[in-house]
């Protein structure tokens, strides 16, 4: 395997060279430089003390846990051999220290910070570390669903799961029967397929958790390139579960583009999509916590701060209205989006950009005057 070194935030690792990134023995993806950058932001704020990051590769995202926060004990995780030999160059590389072999597949790196390299399948090391880690970050190919009843006995019932999904495919409707299968959901297509497939994720998780009386906050959720991103604090005991799964309902759209949701573990009308989540994506005075420290920190992707501002400025709403899409459902020509912000505005409502599309905005108004303000700029 033949290797090139990389720099990220405060870590040098060494990666596999290939034409493509999914040709490559271990993977590494430079394009998830943004979520590793607002994971590390996060971690830093909630301070763990421990942190697992689960599905490893080449280490990059736990040793930057190591070296950018102030997280006491991280354990990066790989089934992959090959992957498991990668993470002790790089642990050596960037701590400089030697390990102490605690177990066929387990080295130890002492100093400063305690950080743990194994060699074992995620599901096996988080049942085996019971209510153990703080901080838990699922970061698979696909999707998390297959982690997640072992993740939510790994973190402590007051700690933080950190969750991606690639399968945005699937939770986007373009497979709605693998949706069915492994979300347990009926997904939406079109413009509304992002932000539902988004709620979906985390809608499940609501489901996974309270199985064990354990309810979620959303800290942040959010959108980008290829990926769902949710950072969830678990609330411990059964009136906690409920009053997540309340937040639990099905979202319907006409053909003009309006929308309507219910809350409810079953839906009451027909043509429903869901269950997904439908209480808030943010908690506000944690998004700006994290825009603050993102101004004073070493940022490895040049679009990571302006990507946070966007998200800190947003409404947090459910659903949103894509401009163009509405103009074509509706035999309308498409307006600047800035003008109908504008518009909305002055007649009393809140209205912003959101990040599921740069053609979109999020409001209070209802449906009837969103398309009135479109077809008054005509």
């Amino acid at each position: 395997m033949e290797l090139v070194e990389v720099s990220e935030g405060l870590v040098r690792v060494l990666v596999p060279k290939a034409e493509r990134i999914y040709d490559a023995p271990v993977f590494y993806n430079p394009v998830m430089a943004l979520n590793r950058d607002i994971s590390v932001l996060a971690v830093k704020l909630l301070e763990p003390k421990t942190a697992l990051d689960a599905l490893s590769a080449t280490g990059i995202r736990g040793i930057r846990y190591a070296l950018e926060t102030p997280a006491e004990e991280v354990w990066l995780n790989d089934i992959n051999p090959e992957a498991f030999n990668l993470i002790l160059k790089n642990v050596r590389l960037n701590l400089g220290v030697d390990g102490e072999r605690i177990s066929e597949k387990r080295i130890a790196f002492r100093g400063e910070k305690e950080v743990v390299a194994n060699l074992d399948d995620a599901n096996r090391l988080m049942a085996e570390k019971f209510r153990y880690f703080d901080f838990l970050d699922l970061d698979p190919f696909g999707s998390p669903v297959e982690f997640l009843d072992t993740a939510l006995r790994s973190i402590r019932r007051r700690g933080v799961l950190a969750v991606t999904a690639t399968d945005t495919g699937v939770l986007c409707g373009a497979y709605r029967h693998a949706c069915l299968r492994k979300y347990l959901a009926n997904p939406i297509r079109g413009e509304l397929c992002h932000e539902a497939g988004l709620r979906i994720l985390i809608g499940t998780v609501v489901r996974y958790a309270a199985k064990y009386d354990l309810g979620v906050d959303v800290l942040l959720a959010y959108y980008r390139d290829h990926y769902f991103r949710a950072f969830l604090r678990l609330k411990s005991g059964a009136r906690k579960a409920d009053e997540s799964l309340s937040n639990l309902g099905y979202l319907r759209q006409d053909e003009s583009g309006g929308f309507e949701y219910e809350r409810g573990f079953l839906p009451e009308k027909p043509k429903a999509h869901g269950p997904l989540w439908l209480g808030p994506l943010k908690s506000q005075g944690f998004v700006e916590d994290l825009l603050k420290a993102a101004r004073e920190h070493p940022l490895a992707h040049k679009k990571t701060l302006p990507f946070l501002e966007l998200l800190a400025g947003e409404l947090d709403v459910p659903f949103h209205y894509d401009t163009h899409a509405l103009a074509r459902r509706n035999g309308l020509q498409a307006r600047k989006l800035a003008e109908m912000i504008e518009i909305l505005r002055g007649k009393g409502y809140s209205a912003t950009k959101t990040h599921f599309s740069p053609v979109a905005l999020k409001t209070d108004a209802p449906f009837e005057e969103v398309l009135g303000v479109l077809k008054s700029l005509q």
